[in-house]
């Protein structure tokens, strides 16, 4: 699952992003409400945390931009204000709900999980390819001899490609929405990452594997 967190609070917005990356997020964050919208435009998000306080445009503005301009992930808004009006005003304007600062670690995770719940089948099924499964829950990759537990990264990857077997996955793609537009990993970390996949689907005796396509990518296929 992969977040846009805009907040301009320096402190916060390194917590956040702390926060949500060891709840297995992977994470973009920015400081301001153009950089929002730039990254909104040209990344591929599962949902954006957008502080209603920042330079340049703020949260509302940017909510009301992509909203007009046809995106429809998840928005999280939050803001210091607690006025209904104000809460009214951004739910009117396209959020999916709203959450007053300070707030508890426990109820932002809890409300990201919510506004997203509509993006995917329930955290705690499984993703089912050939004679595999994978645990959204527990991360657990299980086939006929046996079964091991994915890295996070690893998890994400195979998520993606079972989430649309037979379907090409460029790896500019797993960048985008694993490792994130600030990552300062090479490209080539893609394709270290698949050969861990590989050896773990042929250690549980796996009757599905990756496939490169020649300059398109990777894809889950049937063996």
């Amino acid at each position: 699952m992969k977040i846009l967190l805009a907040e301009d609070e320096p402190e916060l917005n390194r917590a956040l992003v702390q926060i949500f990356t060891k709840n297995n997020y992977s994470v973009d964050s920015v400081f301001d409400g153009e950089e929002a919208l730039t990254y909104l435009r040209g990344g591929d998000y599962d949902c954006a945390v957008l502080d209603v306080m920042m330079p340049k445009k703020d949260g509302i503005t940017v909510l009301k931009t992509i909203r007009k301009e046809g995106f429809r992930l998840p928005v999280l808004i939050l803001t210091a204000k607690s006025e209904i009006d104000d809460r009214i005003l951004g739910l009117d304007s396209g959020a999916d709900d709203y959450l007053t600062k300070p707030f508890s670690i426990k109820e932002l995770l809890a409300r990201v999980r919510a506004i997203t719940r509509r993006l995917t089948v329930s955290a705690d099924t499984d993703l089912v390819f050939g004679n595999c499964s994978l645990s959204r829950s527990t991360y657990i990759l299980s086939a006929p001899n046996g079964s091991v537990r994915l890295a996070n990264k690893e998890f994400q990857m195979l998520e993606l490609l079972m989430s649309a077997p037979k379907q090409v996955v460029s790896p500019e793609k797993f960048m985008e929405k694993i490792w994130g537009f600030d990552s300062d990993s090479d490209i080539s970390v893609v394709w270290v990452y698949v050969t861990y996949l590989r050896k773990k689907l042929s250690q549980v005796g796996a009757n599905i594997a990756i496939k490169a396509m020649r300059n398109a990518g990777y894809t889950l296929e049937l063996l």
